[in-house]
Order: structure tokens, then C-alpha cells, then sequence
């Protein structure tokens, strides 16, 4: 995976759309910065970066993709791959349905995902700068190069969607004491069942990721 390192950029994923829109794809490609200053977060709406976070945006083809994973838990994948790096790393980062980053109860950051064709598109951002009363951080310090490397090597090893479906499943239930949005409503998680597939069937009905 290329990793461009731009000093400051309005959004990583406009930028990379862009990018691939006026080059064309020819193989995995990746921005990263550390000065987002027009992020974009889920629902449309913007993400808040503080100078100093981490903010990246990688494209890939869907064949270099396990399989098995569904289209609609793309988000849930990516995610989970890196809260499994970062863990390794030391941090007690879990994950909240479908796509956020957690430390305790205080998000630090979350995931988008977008398909075009046969590209799929992601952003993450990731709080590691805290301000107090404001905003939470990872909780543990990385070297950003370094940390994208080894996330990048974990992702094109291909980890089945069973493998990371199995230990999600298990963290799922931490998301239970929490609500999301569903047709622009905060819905309360504690009688959500958690699908196979990375759905969730909550109020009779099945819902999936919309990010």
C-alpha cells in the first residue's frame, strides 16, 4: 500500500476521490495527515479534527478483499482490523456498533466507508489529542508511519470476515448500554441482535451500517 503523507489537507477522502477520479486506479493507495480541516463524518456530517490526530483515507479493489465479507459491514471490517493493531500496541480501544472508536465510554474517532465500482473507499479518523472536557484520545502514544504500515500489511493479509465477525460479536455486547441513529432517531442498543452478517435486528426490523 502507497501512503501519501500531506502536511495538511481539507479532507482525506475528498482528496483521495479526486485523486483516483483524475489518475485513475492502478493499485491500494492511501492519505494520511495529521491538519484535517474539513473532515467528513458520518450522515454527512463534518468531522471535527484537532491538529495532531491522525486522519487517513485508503481506496482498494473489492477482489483484494476477503470473500466472505459482506458489502454492507465493509466499515465494521476495517475497524475492527485496526482496534486489533492498536491493541496489540497496548490500547483498551474497543469498538461500538457499527464503526466507532472507543476509550471507556468517550468515542475518539470513527469510520466511513464509500463504494464506487468496484472501489472501495474508507476514512478514519483518530483522535490522539485530547482536550480536556472536550474531546477524548487514544490511550496509548504511536508513531503514525509505523502504525499505518502494520495496519496496511494486516488489512492486504486478508483476514476472513469469520475470523473478525467471532471476536466482534463478543465486544458487541459493550454497545448494548449505548443508543445510534436509525432513520435520523437515536435508538437505544440494548435489545439490538447482532446478524451474521455485521446487521443488527433491533424493533422488528434488520438494519445495517449506513456508513
Amino acid at each position: 500500500m502507497e501512503i501519501i503523507y500531506l502536511k495538511s489537507i481539507n479532507s482525506t477522502h475528498t482528496y483521495l476521490k479526486e485523486f483516483i477520479q483524475t489518475n485513475g486506479y492502478n493499485k491500494p493507495l492511501a492519505v494520511a495527515t495529521n491538519n484535517q480541516t474539513d473532515g467528513i463524518g458520518s450522515r454527512d456530517n463534518k468531522w471535527v479534527g484537532l491538529k495532531g490526530n491522525l486522519f487517513f483515507s485508503f481506496v482498494i479493489h473489492k477482489g483484494l478483499l476477503p470473500e466472505d465479507l459482506p458489502i454492507q459491514s465493509y466499515s465494521i471490517y476495517f475497524s475492527f482490523l485496526l482496534k486489533e493493531v492498536l491493541e496489540k500496541l497496548g490500547s483498551n480501544v474497543w469498538l461500538k456498533w457499527p464503526n466507532d472508536f472507543y476509550i471507556n465510554e468517550n468515542k475518539i474517532g470513527g469510520t466511513i466507508t464509500n463504494i464506487k465500482g468496484d472501489l472501495v473507499f474508507c476514512g478514519i479518523g483518530l483522535n490522539l489529542v485530547a482536550i480536556e472536557n472536550t474531546y477524548s484520545s487514544l490511550d496509548i502514544n504511536v508513531d503514525i508511519e509505523g502504525l499505518l504500515k502494520e495496519y496496511f500489511f494486516y488489512l492486504l493479509r486478508k483476514k476472513t470476515w469469520k475470523q473478525i465477525f467471532s471476536k466482534f460479536s463478543i465486544e458487541f455486547e459493550k454497545s448494548k448500554v449505548y443508543k445510534t441513529t436509525i432513520d435520523n432517531k437515536k435508538v437505544s442498543l440494548k435489545t439490538a441482535q447482532l446478524n451474521g452478517d455485521g446487521s443488527i435486528f433491533i424493533d422488528n426490523k434488520k438494519v445495517f451500517s449506513l456508513r
